[in-house]
């Protein structure tokens, strides 16, 4: 049975997985976290890459309907693979395999965690968004319409 702090380490290294797929830090991620999950076996490496692969694709060809479902569904799977590997280790190799993950983690996020999948935005620091004299203003509005909504009541006409 893992540590909670080692626990705590493969859910951040699943969550690392979903949410640099797709993005500019995927490249790194994915080579760096297949080298550390096939431990010198170059057969298990590749074997990783495919996996990784795979996780883009089924994030990109998810739905909008089913995104967020396919997302937990591919985070904890990443999490599942980094525990198992974990728990497979003596104690010596796992405190060293511990320590190579958070360093590989700490590249992926090097600016406080701060990231974003495909269509999102990332701030590291504060957004102020402000309206005035009777406009609307948000990060992102979508499909707005401005003006009086209709009086409540039965329909006219």
């Amino acid at each position: 049975m893992l540590s909670e702090a080692m626990a705590a380490m493969a859910a951040a290294g699943g969550t690392a997985v979903v949410q640099a797929a797709s993005t500019d830090a995927w490249t790194g991620l994915r080579e760096r976290l297949a080298r550390w999950l096939g431990r010198g076996n170059p057969q298990r490496e590749n074997a990783e890459l495919e996996r990784l692969d795979q996780t883009v694709g089924d994030l990109d060809t998810a739905g909008p309907a089913e995104l967020e479902r396919v997302y937990l569904r591919q985070e904890a799977a990443w999490q599942a693979r980094i525990e198992s590997l974990l728990e497979s280790l003596d104690d010596t190799e796992r405190a060293q395999a511990a320590e190579q993950l958070s360093a590989l983690l700490d590249q992926c996020n090097p600016h406080g965690g701060v990231s974003a999948g495909q269509g999102g935005q990332a701030v590291g620091g504060n957004v102020d968004i402000r309206a005035d004299h009777g406009s609307a203003a948000a990060w992102n509005m979508g499909d707005v319409t401005l003006g009086n909504p209709p009086q409540p009541g039965p329909p006219q006409g």
